[in-house]
């Protein structure tokens, strides 16, 4: 057996390193099995430097797309707070000093196309604001279960809200207008059909020839960045870098835009947000100063500076006032707005253009071109419909 392992090869057969002992450093190998190996390996070598590739560069786009502002909206605001809650000089720089700095922010990063430092600030400001108002205000006792029930409610019932209004506003697509010109062909065609009729009839007129509808996609008109169709009232919004139906703003706290398919749901979030936060407000102010009238309580608590806890406590009351006090302004403008029957992408170019008039002092822009009275300009807000939701274009697929 010995001498089969070490008989020298055949002039015909290749020689094996594998298999003989007599050439253990030659470079004549010429097994099968070994090739094959060699080859797996070269195959899995290439796939995992194609997968680092892959990752590296997936990790090098997240990077870029990464927020560094969104590190002071995580970790400053608690800073912030807890520095004015130190004493009530500090507390009036610090909160007067805020919407500075937001505004500061806003405009030099309005070039941006979108940015998530105000919806994160938005959604941590809630949390932390009920965090504490678990952890703080909850155990004094002067809170019932009740009132806990609707602060919680109110809570999660904003957080369902905005994730219904971040489902998107109804982006304009070139099916949408494919579709809306089938439907007028064939209302044009019934339309010619009743005309023709009534024409060979005796009693047709020449008004009643002229019912067809001249130019039905008249107030159709094109994108002049997006290069498609849109329907009326609707307009580009340059942060989304799409086509809006009934475009009304961009609005950063939510980082969407507001548009024909979330408008009544973003009127929802602000409406029950706004209520939730005062109704926070009122129970916190009612238990650090309950000798105090609520209305004063805000301006004058004697007492509350002598504990950290309640210092805290006060300070995030005025910080949830100015956000609140806001987003109230902001439901103000946009129920006057849906009153008038004008979106505020609208009252901006009537004002540019001078062709609205302000009411209301300037709170609202009418530009009387849609108005058709207060109830019924309720009744049309209430009852539109998303165009991409209907029947007519069932087969549009907006994202």
């Amino acid at each position: 057996m010995q001498w089969q392992k070490l008989k020298p090869p055949e002039p015909d057969d290749p020689i094996c390193c594998c298999e003989c002992d007599l050439y253990q450093y030659g470079c004549c190998c010429d097994c099968e099995d070994l090739d094959e190996a060699f080859n797996r390996y070269e195959g899995v070598k290439k796939w995992v430097n194609k997968l680092i590739i892959k990752d590296l560069l997936y990790l090098v786009a997240m990077a870029e797309n990464l927020e560094i502002s969104l590190i002071p909206a995580l970790l400053m605001l608690p800073l912030l707070l807890k520095v004015a809650a130190l004493h009530y000089l500090l507390g009036i720089t610090v909160l007067t000093a805020l919407p500075g700095l937001l505004w500061y922010y806003y405009a030099t990063h309005r070039k941006k196309r979108r940015t998530l430092f105000f919806l994160t600030l938005a959604l941590y400001s809630l949390a932390y604001m009920y965090y504490l108002f678990i952890t703080e205000i909850l155990p004094r006792g002067d809170v019932s279960q009740l009132q806990m029930c609707t602060v919680t409610s109110g809570m999660i019932f904003t957080i369902v809200s905005l994730i219904h209004t971040k489902k998107g506003p109804g982006f304009v697509t070139a099916a949408l207008h494919n579709s809306h010109s089938q439907e007028d062909k064939k209302e044009s065609t019934q339309v010619n059909n009743g005309s023709l009729q009534s024409a060979a009839s005796p009693s047709g007129t020449p008004a009643e020839l002229q019912t067809p509808k001249e130019g039905l996609g008249a107030k159709w008109s094109r994108c002049p960045l997006c290069k498609i169709m849109r329907p009326p009232r609707a307009g580009h919004c340059r942060t989304c870098g799409s086509c809006v139906q009934r475009l009304d703003h961009h609005c950063i706290w939510i980082n969407s835009c507001v548009g024909q398919a979330n408008h009544r749901s973003f009127l929802l979030t602000l409406s029950v947000f706004v209520l939730t936060s005062l109704y926070g407000i009122s129970l916190v102010l009612c238990s650090l100063c309950p000798h105090q009238y609520l209305m004063t309580a805000l301006f004058y608590c004697p007492g509350v500076y002598t504990q950290s806890s309640t210092a805290l406590c006060f300070t995030c009351a005025w910080y949830s006032s100015i956000v609140a006090g806001g987003l109230l302004y902001l439901l103000v403008a946009q129920v006057l707005n849906i009153s008038f029957n004008v979106t505020e992408r609208e009252a901006q170019l009537a004002l540019r253009n001078k062709t609205g008039q302000s009411r209301l002092w300037g709170l609202v822009v009418d530009t009387g071109e849609y108005s058709r009275g207060f109830y019924q300009n309720w009744v049309e807000f209430l009852t539109m419909t998303d165009a991409s939701a209907s029947p007519r274009s069932s087969l549009t697929d907006l994202v």
